[in-house]
């Protein structure tokens, strides 16, 4: 169920129990006419739409991103104004409702007992809903490192496979007696990739950098195997720099793109990679490659035991929810195009 219709429903099945239990005592203890009905109902509304109008600024101003002290102070300020509020539209109702009675309303003990159990009853929704907040969040969290885990173990299997680290290890074989500095060179970027898959542990994000270099590496081994029938052009910004990125998500789109395309064409061909800021402060990555995506059979779907785009997706839709944005098509019949976007300020999983 998402998440928006779950709130709603808790919202009409809280608010809606409160006016019941409300019109229950009421017609127990002294009896209760239609109007009076009606004024519960309006009163439970209003309770309904100034909670939503809390949540409103809660989710807008990112109260749950503040530290302890300062969303405890917030929120005590928050929850006194609406039980002011609260208190003037019950005055308001009753007005409308004819049932207002000024002697008995506004007696000291009564706006007294009125305004504290108003502050109790918006203070009980405040602390629901943080407690909703975190669970879901928790659960977001665990969903993510069962994730993380996951490709974590599929790129160590796919990426640093044994095939892989057998084709690396021949490359550098044949150059060791042709070129003995370019085979050091293979050796140390094998090493380095080694090196940050062992590293890079359950980090959620990682400097865009961190992931290029390693994205280099990968393709200045397979420049070593496939020699000419390989061509790689980066088109960077700098502002890409500012970036962070999940792990090894470039690095798979790249491995595909060799994977599915060059290594299927005889003459082999290009991968490029651009990378660029948006407008509204977004990360906009596009790799390129030649080959073509084949509609019945797309990349999209998992191969290879579960690695490959559809983890990329999941990845960008638990960090960033609707923030991100993925899509794969052809470009003509010669090239594959990956599309990226990833906001600046990411999603926070707590």
């Amino acid at each position: 169920m998402k998440r928006v219709k779950l709130y709603w429903i808790l919202q009409l099945i809280g608010w809606g129990s409160f006016a019941f239990v409300n019109i229950f005592f009421a017609s127990l203890s002294q009896g209760i006419t239609a109007v009076q009905v009606m004024a519960f109902v309006v009163w439970a509304a209003f309770y309904l739409l100034s909670t939503h109008a809390m949540r409103h600024v809660v989710k807008s101003y990112g109260w749950f991103k503040l530290g302890i002290l300062r969303l405890l102070i917030q929120a005590i300020l928050a929850l006194l104004a609406l039980a002011i509020l609260n208190f003037i539209a019950q005055i308001l109702i009753n007005l409308v409702f004819g049932i207002f009675n000024p002697d008995e309303d506004f007696r000291t003990v009564i706006v007294a007992v009125t305004l504290f159990v108003n502050f109790l009853y918006y203070a009980f929704w405040f602390l629901l809903y943080f407690l909703f907040h975190f669970l879901d969040n928790y659960n977001n969290s665990l969903k993510y490192e069962a994730k993380i885990n996951e490709i974590r173990l599929n790129h160590l299997k796919s990426q640093l496979n044994p095939h892989f680290i057998f084709n690396a290890l021949n490359s550098v074989r044949a150059l060791v007696d042709e070129d003995p500095e370019k085979a050091k060179s293979a050796i140390t970027r094998i090493s380095n990739m080694l090196r940050f898959s062992l590293m890079m542990d359950k980090k959620q994000v990682i400097d865009f950098a961190d992931e290029l270099s390693t994205v280099k590496d990968y393709l200045a081994l397979e420049t070593i195997r496939f020699e000419e029938r390989l061509e790689v052009v980066y088109h960077i910004e700098d502002e890409s720099f500012s970036y962070k990125i999940p792990p090894m998500m470039l690095q798979t789109i790249v491995e595909n793109g060799i994977k599915h395309g060059i290594s299927n064409l005889v003459k082999g061909g290009l991968i490029e990679i651009k990378c660029r800021e948006g407008l509204n402060d977004e990360l906009y990555i596009q790799v390129k490659n030649s080959g073509y995506l084949n509609p019945g059979t797309t990349r999209s779907k998992k191969d290879d035991g579960g690695h490959g785009i559809e983890n990329t997706r999941q990845r960008l839709k638990l960090l960033y929810g609707d923030q991100a944005s993925f899509r794969i098509f052809n470009s003509g019949n010669q090239y594959v195009i990956t599309e990226i976007k990833i906001p600046k300020q990411r999603v926070t999983l707590e």
